[in-house]
């Protein structure tokens, strides 16, 4: 358990959340309670979509994911905006303003040609033309570790003080539940550009950390974290009531757990059992999987790629295995009729079937 000596009430510590840990040696920097600044409105790309026709409305949140899919085979591969929200409608205009996160390869460079847009699930609408909006200049906040302990080579460096020492290169944020058990960690500003005593207690500082490149978790993110500080959840299901949204949400956590705790390995010849009721969307699918397997807030694999390679071993399940999936037809339902990141139709469902078979997973459907 890691704890300060500050108290949050008569014989109660105060939890240690968060380290600071250099991610070049991958020494812990410092520990605290409270991080100001963690939650907002990460950078996004912004693109408005002229002559924009669509068979519905798109308003409000659009989805976790949505492909772009020009409409021309000649040009480049559909790419990818995540966590997509409609801004606007352009007043007396037919266009449509759409902001998202692009993935690591981006919009095709220049491209303004026509594109047809679909969130895995149906097909949104289409544009004759689209143009990414340059952002407009946003207001640096510093992020502000408060009643952060310090380790010896943070106060070497702050006790130095040089523009050299206070660049720690790269840092990361290591996030753990009150238990001191890892939940999961966020890459954090290397420069520090303000330090000075903490009211939290003696020996303590505020530390402040800004290079001009931090991207803070998504606000809307923050009930799911919060839920977790307590512990892993004790019964199935717990996600089984939020939306899509934050099913994406509480899946990312998973996975990041997952994929840095151990895994008790069963012997071969396991029987598993999937409660499907809740299985109405692609995050539900994996969150239901890994429960089936590793039990409440287990992880069994965040797409198919990752339930392939789970089936390997190497997180709790050994194969030959079998699992009794209960109320699979909500699960047809849903995910037989998708669509691929280029628009072919895609039947998820039985896609996820073929691989738990050719991993060794001999699956019965109820």
């Amino acid at each position: 358990m890691h704890e300060d000596e500050n108290q949050c009430g008569p014989g109660r510590p105060t939890p240690v959340r968060y380290t600071l840990t250099g991610m070049e040696h991958g020494r812990a920097l410092g520990s605290c309670a409270e991080v100001e600044g963690l939650f907002g409105e990460p950078p996004r790309g912004t693109y408005e979509l002229f002559g924009w026709t669509a068979p519905a409305e798109v308003s409000g949140w659009v989805g976790n994911r949505v492909w772009l899919v020009p409409e021309d085979p000649e040009e480049p591969d559909p790419w990818l905006l995540e966590d997509v929200e409609a801004l606007r409608r352009s007043p007396g205009s037919d266009g449509l303003v759409l902001a998202g996160r692009d993935d690591y390869e981006g919009p095709p460079e220049g491209h303004r040609g026509a594109v047809r847009l679909h969130d895995g699930h149906r097909w949104l609408g289409s544009c004759r033309e689209l143009a990414r909006v340059l952002p407009s200049e946003r207001a640096r906040r510093p992020l502000v570790l408060r009643g952060l302990a310090p380790g010896e080579r943070l106060r070497a460096a702050l006790a130095q003080g040089t523009r050299r020492a206070l660049d720690l290169e790269r840092a990361d944020l290591e996030i753990r539940d009150d238990r001191g058990e890892p939940l999961t960690h966020h890459p954090l500003p290397a420069r520090i550009s303000a330090w000075y005593p903490s009211s939290h207690g003696a020996g303590l500082i505020d530390l402040e950390l800004d290079d001009g490149s931090f991207a803070p978790l998504p606000s809307h993110t923050r009930p799911v974290l919060e839920r977790w500080f307590a512990g892993p959840p004790e019964a199935p299901g717990s996600w089984a009531a939020l939306d899509t949204r934050l099913r994406g949400a509480w899946l990312h956590l998973v996975q990041d757990r997952g994929c840095r705790g151990p895994h008790r390995p069963r012997p071969a010849g396991h029987a598993y059992q999937l409660d499907g009721r809740h299985v109405t969307d692609e995050p539900g699918l994996y969150l239901a999987l890994g429960e089936a397997v590793n039990g409440p807030g287990g992880y069994f694999g965040g797409c198919l790629a990752a339930v392939d390679d789970c089936l390997g071993g190497r997180f709790g399940c050994t194969a030959p295995a079998t699992l009794l999936w209960r109320d699979a037809a909500t699960a047809r339902e849903h995910l037989s009729r998708r669509l691929a990141w280029d628009g072919r139709p895609h039947d998820l469902f039985a896609a996820v079937l073929g691989v738990l078979a050719e991993g060794g997973m001999h699956v019965t459907l109820a």
